[in-house]
């Protein structure tokens, strides 16, 4: 890894002319005249100004071959009318990441269960086959422009994080979230440096053929300003984001809360991304206390992944003590049942026991919400104000990327 080249910092907020002559110095010494690069970016679920990045990007790339990919990992596909926002502009060569095709992927090979075994600590050992959208192996260069926060699954996301999970098969994204779940996300959320699933994203990462870059940012959460960029291979480039992004996106209270209500965005369409409402403050609820995620909007669990309707949310104990009835099921499922029910115990005699209650109030109907072991509460009898007025209740609004943990 080299060193990155980095403009602004925690607390800076750049102006758009700073981060386009950045932008443009950077690509235009990074050798990529007549190359092909494949420019992977988020889906609308995380806060960037990405039209203004993307226009400068495919500026200072007017000589290359540029396709635009879009990482889904799983999520749910974005419309003509969708991108077009979403990018700023009507670019030729857009493609979502179908990752329900199986014919969107390349082969990349596998990682050994003696290596997994190694980077996991032993919690698994078992062979990985390493899929990848094809868009990124058919170009010179794979370029990631995208944001980093405190992730629930890897630590801190961005960097080879977009393309495994990103743009991967359904192997690598199952295996990497069971992995982080079995770790659980209060234990792994906002961890710097290279967290075991980081290891694991590294390790399918190097099997990809392109030369990768990366054009991190670090983003002044729910806005369109951006605190910093960092410039270079998608290692160097993402490590120096996190450093920013955990000073920035991780704040600090001083004694546990009771309950909190975190108010959800409407880029969180349903509970399998809004779900990070919890994630984010899980570390600060109290034993016995309540998160409650605040999202009138939301009518689905999780329109893409249906079982979890099937399955519900449980703590990460109730399926490892039962793992052969679930065994079959996608890991990656599982592992978000775990994430948001949090943490907890469960044995054959006496059943689950949860740390913290989850309470939806969202468009979903009681009976899903109870069906899912959640607790409901109708959102048209939410007083925010009343709440914001209670001293044993915290309430997050734009909740979902900023990390809250106790001060040690």
């Amino acid at each position: 890894m080299t060193n990155a080249a980095v403009i602004g910092g925690a607390g800076q907020v750049l102006t758009e002319d700073e981060v386009t002559a950045f932008i443009g110095d950077a690509l235009a010494g990074a050798g990529l005249e007549g190359k092909s690069v494949c420019v992977i970016v988020p889906d609308a679920t995380r806060s960037c100004p990405l039209p203004l990045l993307l226009k400068a990007v495919t500026q200072a790339l007017k000589g290359s071959q540029v396709t635009i990919l879009v990482a889904l990992g799983t999520h749910a596909e974005m419309t003509p009318e969708q991108l077009r926002e979403h990018l700023g502009d009507d670019y030729p060569n857009v493609i979502n990441h179908e990752w329900w095709k199986p014919d969107t992927f390349a082969d990349l090979g596998t990682i050994s269960p003696d290596r997994v075994g190694e980077i996991s600590g032993e919690m698994l050992r078992d062979e990985v086959p390493v899929r990848l959208n094809r868009a990124v192996v058919e170009h010179d260069v794979a370029l990631v422009v995208g944001p980093v926060f405190p992730h629930e699954v890897v630590g801190f996301s961005g960097g080879n994080k977009y393309f495994f999970p990103g743009v991967a098969g359904q192997e690598v994204i199952d295996f990497s979230h069971w992995l982080g779940a079995l770790i659980t996300s209060a234990n792994i959320i906002g961890t710097p440096g290279i967290t075991p699933v980081r290891a694991l994203i590294d390790e399918a990462a190097a099997l990809i053929p392109a030369e990768k870059l990366a054009l991190s940012v670090v983003a002044r959460s729910g806005t369109d300003s951006l605190h910093a960029i960092a410039f270079g291979d998608t290692q160097s480039s993402w490590r120096a984001a996190a450093e920013i992004s955990a000073q920035t996106h991780v704040r600090y209270l001083d004694h546990p809360v009771r309950r909190v209500v975190s108010v959800m965005p409407p880029k969180y369409a349903d509970i399998w991304t809004a779900a990070k409402g919890f994630y984010k403050l899980e570390p600060v609820v109290a034993d016995g206390g309540e998160v409650i995620l605040y999202a009138p909007h939301v009518t689905q669990l999780a329109a893409m992944h249906p079982e979890i309707e099937q399955i519900g949310y449980h703590c990460r104990d109730y399926f490892l003590g039962q793992w052969e009835k679930f065994r079959d099921l996608h890991w990656g499922v599982l592992a978000h049942s775990t994430h948001l029910r949090g943490s907890g115990t469960w044995d054959p005699v006496n059943g689950e026991h949860l740390r913290v209650q989850v309470t939806l109030a969202t468009g979903i109907p009681e009976d899903v919400v109870r069906d899912a072991n959640l607790g409901y509460l109708d959102p048209a009898t939410v007083d925010l104000t009343a709440w914001e007025n209670d001293p044993d209740t915290f309430v997050v609004p734009n909740a979902g990327e900023t990390l809250y943990r106790l001060k040690a």
